[in-house]
């Protein structure tokens, strides 16, 4: 039963295709194999680019999964409101809890990665100063507009993939002048000693290169759909609760679709643009972000002067491996050119990810899962701007506190990666809960929603156990404060008579496993 209407917070519809993408592939940053490419070298045996094509495919499970959940509930908060509506409450607030994890401290690996950068360049301002000129900009920028943000992001992206298209043209020159420094075919065959569980090993590190292109669902509710403002075809339906076949405007084979998701008039749910729109984009993202990453470190294998046996030897060279295959090869000037890109790309790399952040803030907020007070929108921007500069508060702290300690870096990339695998891995259960457990699809597909989900669960397993014992730790400790605040949050709403972990108040339509007073449609 349908609770007393209320007053929720929404975003403003202003993205399209080509900005979603931007913000994804900007979050992930289109040389990210840069500052890891020594260490996967030495790690595969050689092997570097196989690398990324195995872990491009095994992150497409991933993507998969989050193409198949946007369409059923298009709203901020991405992997935390799939599997809500997928698993329900609890599972719902864990994977955002950990999702925090991801959300809130990349930002602070990529604005710390942009203050070494600078430091390079401009020796005599400490690097946590740069640090915290990126996260001031940067966060302006979110502040102005999400369209806004967009729109300068765009510009750097292109900065970015021209200077990576200029390194890919002054490389095959001197391959095509002066030949290759490994076998053609090593980078992808590796060199002595190559076996696969090297490279296996290897992905559990790459994965973190594509850490961000999830971001892009958490902008499901500020997409255009075709229907905006024409009250036609696409428009939104109702302020919640769930369209099914046999419903007004449903087609034959639509699946359910939670939290005000699109039903036009006398049209199916499919043929709403927006969340198709969201889906297309992160496959999208993934497939450019996978030939890019595939490309530039096949190249750099093949130019670099050090054997992946002698980087293994030699830890210390490993960070700097891009950097002396490019200054051997082709010349200093490439080397301050691909810097240079590094420390801007990085602090736009922040950008996108301190609004996806934002967003995830807002909308755990809005559904009662954070203090109330986060989840305001501005009137004028159309933006969380609480939201976002609560995670902005979080991201300067983190990334100042580590630009001041030598061993900052190593300690923020150490823990990002399982708050995210961990969320990635509830997202795959979500689909199988949705789609096949809960019977909210017309046909489930044992390929699509039972056999695809587990072994993308299976791969994210996999890449988390080969993480590092420090990750994995304060993985489990952050899970187990979540289950804490989990359970307070239970005591007090069933102390308070609001209808238990199921109830979800307002108008938001997602329900949880039981249903109380103020829950949505179910």
């Amino acid at each position: 039963m349908a609770g007393p209407k209320t007053t929720q917070a929404t975003l403003r519809r202003t993205l399209t295709f080509r900005d979603l993408v931007v913000y994804g592939l900007l979050f992930i940053a289109p040389m990210a194999p840069v500052g890891v490419f020594g260490t996967l070298d030495a790690k595969s045996h050689g092997a570097v680019a196989l690398v990324y094509l195995v872990a491009t495919v095994a992150m497409a499970f991933t993507a998969y999964s989050y193409a198949q959940m946007v369409r059923v509930a298009p709203r901020a908060g991405s992997v935390f409101t799939y599997a809500r509506v997928g698993l329900g409450e609890g599972p719902g607030f864990i994977a955002g809890w950990m999702a925090m994890l991801d959300y809130l401290l990349i930002p602070a690996v990529a604005y710390l990665f942009s203050g070494i950068a600078m430091e390079e360049l401009v020796p005599s301002v400490d690097r946590w100063v740069w640090t915290a000129i990126a996260v001031v900009v940067t966060t302006g920028l979110n502040l102005w507009g999400v369209r806004a943000a967009a729109l300068v992001g765009f510009l750097v992206l292109a900065m970015e993939i021209a200077v990576l298209l200029v390194f890919v043209a002054a490389a095959l020159v001197e391959l095509a002048a002066h030949g290759a420094q490994r076998d053609w075919l090593s980078p992808l065959t590796g060199q002595s000693g190559f076996t696969m569980s090297a490279v296996f090993g290897a992905v559990s590190v790459a994965v973190l290169s594509y850490l961000g292109f999830d971001a892009i669902a958490s902008f499901a509710e500020e997409t255009l759909d075709d229907g905006d403002g024409k009250g036609g075809k696409g428009s939104e339906g109702g302020k919640g609760g769930t369209t099914r076949k046999g419903g007004k405007g449903g087609g034959a084979g639509a699946p359910a679709v939670v939290g005000g998701a699109p039903a036009g008039k006398g049209s199916g749910w499919r043929s709403a643009a927006g969340p198709a729109r969201v889906s297309r984009a992160v496959l999208t993202c993934l497939a450019v972000a996978g030939f890019l990453f595939i490309v530039q470190t096949y190249l750099a294998a093949l130019l670099s002067p050090t054997s992946s046996s002698e980087l293994a030897a030699d830890p210390a060279a490993q960070g700097g491996a891009f950097y002396a295959a490019v200054d051997s090869s082709v010349g200093t000037w490439l080397h301050d050119l691909v810097a240079v890109s590094k420390a801007i790309g990085a602090a736009f790399a922040a950008l996108a990810g301190q609004a996806a952040a934002g967003r995830l803030l807002f909308a755990m907020a809005r559904d009662r899962r954070l203090p109330g007070v986060v989840a305001k929108v501005n009137a004028h921007s159309g933006v969380p701007r609480r939201a976002l500069l609560s995670a902005a508060v979080v991201t300067l702290v983190a990334a100042v506190w580590a630009a001041r300690r030598d061993d900052g870096l190593d300690r923020l990339v150490s823990v990002v990666d399982v708050g995210a695998l961990t969320a990635f891995a509830l997202l795959h259960a979500s689909v199988i809960g949705w789609f096949w457990v809960r019977k909210r699809a017309e046909v489930p597909s044992v390929l699509r929603h039972v056999l695809v989900p587990l072994v993308g669960m299976g791969i994210v397993i996999a890449v988390i156990v080969e993480a590092s014992s420090t990750a994995q730790l304060i993985g489990a400790i952050w899970l187990g404060v979540g289950f804490v605040v989990l359970a307070a949050q239970w005591r007090g709403r069933a102390a308070g008579g609001t209808g238990g972990a199921g109830s979800t108040g307002g108008t938001s339509g997602t329900t949880g496993p039981s249903s109380g007073p103020g829950a949505g449609a179910r």
